[in-house]
């Protein structure tokens, strides 16, 4: 039975949500939080929000996309604590963030798991992954760990992980279906994954053909063996939010 047809007697959540910085982040798979300026390739197309195209970018600048995805002003309409409130992130349990960037879902996330915990943070960027190493280090977040993966593979050992937190990069994953085979290997019995992106009237996010509806990102998700369903009522402005189970 799809989640999309049976409620996960998920919270309702009201937030009081404002503007800010700029779109989400682009890449062939986990890469960013945030876009930057959209930049339309020779491929770009209607359709490159099937399964079989994600929407790639440039985000070796790091330092310069800081500016952006770590900007205060993104916290109005990100909500980041009242996304990871929905998630239920037990202390002492590993955690991803997928698509990590600069990190700016990495010190909360450390601060969720404890000091016994584990957040894995993964990027395909290698200049990402060493601005994260860097602002780890600096903030000593002993419990966090950037990785460099591979576009086609969040490289997660079996039943290893509790949470898997997906955050403006969905759309940036070729092969989804496949992809989400993979999460589904990496979760506990009880693990879940959780996917935030930008809907398709979002006033930032990634070129419009690029964007996926949240009922694609469940089918996507149920593809790769995982129940999924969108979450209600919405607590974000400008974006969805779809949880997946086992």
């Amino acid at each position: 039975m799809s989640l999309s047809s049976r409620p996960l007697g998920l919270p309702a959540v009201t937030l009081a949500l404002l503007v800010a910085c700029s779109p989400a982040a682009p890449l062939a798979a986990p890469t960013t939080h945030e876009h930057g300026k959209h930049e339309h390739g020779k491929h770009a197309q209607h359709e490159a929000g099937a399964a079989g195209h994600g929407f790639h970018k440039d985000f070796s600048d790091a330092s310069a996309y800081s500016a952006s995805f770590d900007n205060p002003a993104r916290d109005a309409w990100q909500a980041p604590e009242a996304v990871l409130d929905l998630m239920k992130i037990a202390p002492a349990s590993t955690v991803v963030d997928l698509g990590a960037g600069t990190g700016y879902f990495v010190p909360r996330l450390s601060r969720r798991v404890g000091a016994q915990g584990k957040v894995l943070a993964l990027d395909v960027e290698p200049k990402m992954v060493e601005f994260l190493a860097q602002r780890v280090k600096d903030n000593q977040l002993g419990n966090v760990e950037p990785r460099l993966v591979q576009p086609n593979d969040p490289g997660l050992a079996p039943g290893s992980v509790s949470r898997i937190l997906i955050v403006n990069t969905w759309h940036h994953i070729g092969e989804r279906p496949s992809y989400a085979k993979k999460l589904a290997a990496a979760l506990e019995p009880q693990g879940e994954v959780w996917i935030v992106d930008f809907t398709l009237e979002a006033d930032r996010g990634p070129p419009p053909e690029y964007r996926i509806p949240a009922e694609q990102v469940v089918r996507e998700l149920e593809q790769g063996g995982l129940r999924a369903e969108v979450v209600e009522p919405e607590p974000l402005p400008k974006q969805y939010i779809v949880r997946a189970v086992r």
